[in-house]
């Protein structure tokens, strides 16, 4: 059993991974409905979590289905963290989660992120402030290092456990990479195995099909591994993952009245959670991710990416589940 502090999270738990624009409430109640263990929020800034700024604060919310949730929080400044932290433990999470790896320039380049990488004293001083001030576990998501000539995770693993993190999601990537290119596991791997380590550690990169989360929990061992990109558009990769670890054999994928009922269920957690307009204009992003894969879907995705008649688009999800089922059938 894979602990974190006392949330016990089952033998080889599935983390949906914390990814701005895309880990709202709406979108992690679909993947919590589809067998996520461990979920995030999306990064909140320190600064305008201390400077009360709306979006940051929105960030906050956490539904009680959700659980466990951990909030993550990013800054350059030990002060701001330690603020952030003691307004994050007030929304009740179950674990506060510290970003070192967001590799985008608007972030890094501030000295947050995973700028920290290059100032590992910094880093430790600034995770120890945030322990001291949480009532709650603490964790931390990181990269490799900075650039192919500092791969320090190793230390910094060591380091951080020592002053007390009670987890690391490890994406094997440097941040110099930021996307680019094959995750590179064997570092989180040497993690894992190093004597010393004794917390959970969870890997990310690349998991976007069940082959791989296993063939990652095979050859390194992780506690774990950390679900990014490859569910989004597709929250099912949770299920399909349990299922191929747990019988060695593939479930069918989702039909289309499936998907489109599982979209719905999105858009109305959208419409709850942010209103009507907002609610449905930050709901375009997702429809493509959806129904990738369908033929000739084109005049759909720009009817559905803008109406803002909530009715039109039922009829629209209607419209293209009988339509598809019977291409299907």
């Amino acid at each position: 059993m894979i602990k974190i502090g006392n949330i016990e999270l089952g033998e080889f738990p599935l983390l949906l991974a914390p990814m701005e624009d895309v880990s709202d409430p709406p979108f992690r109640a679909v993947c919590k409905m589809n067998g996520a263990d461990l979920m995030y929020t999306e990064f909140i800034s320190s600064e305008g979590l201390i400077r009360d700024a709306a979006k940051s604060v929105q960030k906050l919310d956490i539904f009680e289905y959700e659980r466990p949730i951990g909030i993550q929080l990013f800054g350059s400044e030990i002060t701001s963290m330690k603020d952030a932290a003691a307004i994050a433990n007030q929304a009740n999470p179950d674990l506060i989660d510290i970003n070192y790896g967001c590799p985008v320039k608007a972030v890094a380049c501030k000295g947050a992120g995973a700028a920290l990488l290059q100032d590992i004293p910094k880093m430790v001083q600034m995770t120890a402030e945030v322990i001291k001030m949480s009532d709650r576990p603490v964790t931390v998501k990181t990269r490799l290092g900075w650039d192919d000539s500092t791969k320090n995770i190793v230390e910094v693993a060591e380091r951080l456990q020592d002053i007390g993190i009670s987890a690391l999601s490890i994406h094997g990537r440097t941040r110099s990479q930021m996307y680019k290119g094959p995750a590179d596991w064997t570092l989180i791997g040497e993690v894992k195995n190093n004597p010393r380590i004794h917390i959970p550690i969870f890997g990310n990169g690349d998991i976007d099909s069940p082959q791989r989360a296993l063939e990652m929990k095979n050859r390194y061992g992780v506690d774990g591994v950390m679900i990014g990109r490859g569910s989004i558009g597709y929250p099912w990769i949770f299920r399909e993952i349990k299922h191929f670890i747990k019988t060695g054999t593939y479930t069918l994928p989702p039909t289309i009245e499936e998907r489109v009922e599982t979209c719905r269920q999105h858009l109305v957690k959208s419409l709850e959670w942010k209103g009507d307009i907002t609610g449905i204009h930050e709901m375009r992003r997702h429809y493509a991710n959806y129904f990738k894969g369908l033929s000739h879907f084109k005049d759909y995705r720009m009817k559905l990416v803008t109406s803002y008649d909530l009715n039109e688009i039922n009829s629209l999800l209607d419209e293209i589940k009988i339509r598809y089922r019977d291409i299907a059938a």
